[in-house]
This record gives structure tokens, C-alpha cells and sequence, in this order.
């Protein structure tokens, strides 16, 4: 063997060239990373969160969490396409009060509480109300389209199979954190309570007529 052979192979890419695919990967490995621990209990039984610390939020034994109308967080911006390819603006809907749903069509409990969301949105449509989904993890809009014609759905939801809008929700305070997550905006835009499991009829509407009666 000749020493040319025996000496080690060089890369023809630039130092620079590295280190830039380097970083690129590495903020994606960060920014998937920072995804899977927001939806770590994705599609699950949900779970609680106390009010301790700096939190203002309550939650009840039957896993609702509630903030007194003085001390609620702005829900943050949440726009972009929809599942039907509209562009919708949450912002729009400040007077109304919002039930924001997140939902993905590969997830069990979704579909369990989907009859109950699209009942109570119809039912709720003429008093100021405004339901609003927002899809995540389905790698193509279809399946989400299916979905909703499966349960009746007619209200919107915003396209978001990254979780990229959900991690928009500042910590400590009423985000989702899992699959599906319920939250209720009241006319304000403020967040006023949440869910981190499937609901019911009766649960949804236990989270929903509060923040309607508010004046």
C-alpha cells in the first residue's frame, strides 16, 4: 500500500460549508426537540397543572383549568392557512369568546370528542361564540378534510403539522400540552381555561357557559 493510499481522505467542503450544515442541523434537532416535549402526552388521558409558582390558573378535580378574569394571559398570535387553504387571523374573533381545539385526524380521544364539538359549535354559533381548530401532526391536509366530514365540523381550523403555533404559548401559562387540548378565549383574547383531555358534552359546556355569561 502506498502512503498516498494510506493517508487519511480529505473532504473537498470548506470549513465553512460544515459548520453552517452543523448549525442548520442542530437548530432543527432543537426546534423538533422543543416540539416532542410540548406534545409528550399527545393523544393521551391529559393531565393537570397546578397553580403554584408564578401561575394564576386553578384547576378543578376534573381536570379543568381556570384564571379569574383579572389575571389572564393574551392568547398569542395564532394565524396562517387553514385545512382548506384560507388564511385565518384568531385576532379577528376579539369580541367573541373562542374555543380553541387542538386536534390531529390520527388521534383516538379526538375523535371521541369530535361529535360534541361539532354539536355544541352549531348550537353556540348565534351567541357570540366562535369555534376554532388547530390541526397538528398530520403530514397532509387530507385526512384532517376527512375528518371533519366524518364529525360535521363546519368551523375552521388553522394547519399546523409541526406544532410550530403551539409552541407559540408562553410557559406558565394555559398552554396545550397535549393531543387533544381544549382552551377557551373570552372576548378579550385572553385565555380564561383549558382542558387537557378529551371532553364531553357536558365538560365542554362546563368550560364555555362561564366565560359566556361574563359581562
Amino acid at each position: 500500500m502506498s502512503a498516498a493510499s494510506r493517508a487519511p481522505l480529505r473532504s473537498n467542503r470548506s470549513p465553512r460549508t460544515t459548520l453552517s450544515t452543523r448549525v442548520r442541523r442542530r437548530a432543527a434537532l432543537t426546534a423538533g426537540a422543543a416540539v416532542a416535549a410540548l406534545l409528550v402526552s399527545a393523544c393521551g388521558s391529559g393531565g393537570t397543572s397546578g397553580g403554584g409558582g408564578n401561575t394564576n390558573f386553578v384547576t378543578g378535580t376534573d381536570g379543568i383549568a381556570t384564571v379569574a378574569k383579572g389575571e389572564r394571559t393574551p392568547a398569542p398570535d395564532l394565524s396562517g392557512k387553514t385545512i382548506a387553504g384560507k388564511t385565518l387571523d384568531v385576532a379577528d374573533y376579539k369580541g367573541k369568546v373562542v374555543v380553541l381545539n387542538v386536534w390531529g385526524s390520527w388521534c383516538n380521544p379526538c375523535r371521541a370528542e369530535a361529535k360534541y364539538f361539532a354539536k355544541v359549535s352549531k348550537e353556540y354559533a348565534g351567541k357570540g361564540v366562535q369555534f376554532v381548530g388547530i390541526n397538528t401532526r398530520d403530514t397532509s391536509t387530507g385526512a384532517a378534510l376527512a375528518f371533519e366530514k366524518d364529525w360535521d365540523i363546519t368551523y375552521p381550523s388553522l394547519y399546523d403539522p409541526t406544532g410550530k403555533l403551539l409552541l407559540r404559548f408562553d410557559k406558565g401559562t394555559l398552554n396545550p400540552q397535549a393531543i387533544p387540548s381544549t382552551l377557551i378565549l373570552d372576548r378579550d383574547g385572553k385565555i380564561a381555561a383549558r382542558s387537557l383531555s378529551a371532553l364531553s358534552e357536558e365538560r365542554l359546556l362546563k368550560m364555555l357557559k362561564p366565560v359566556v355569561a361574563e359581562k
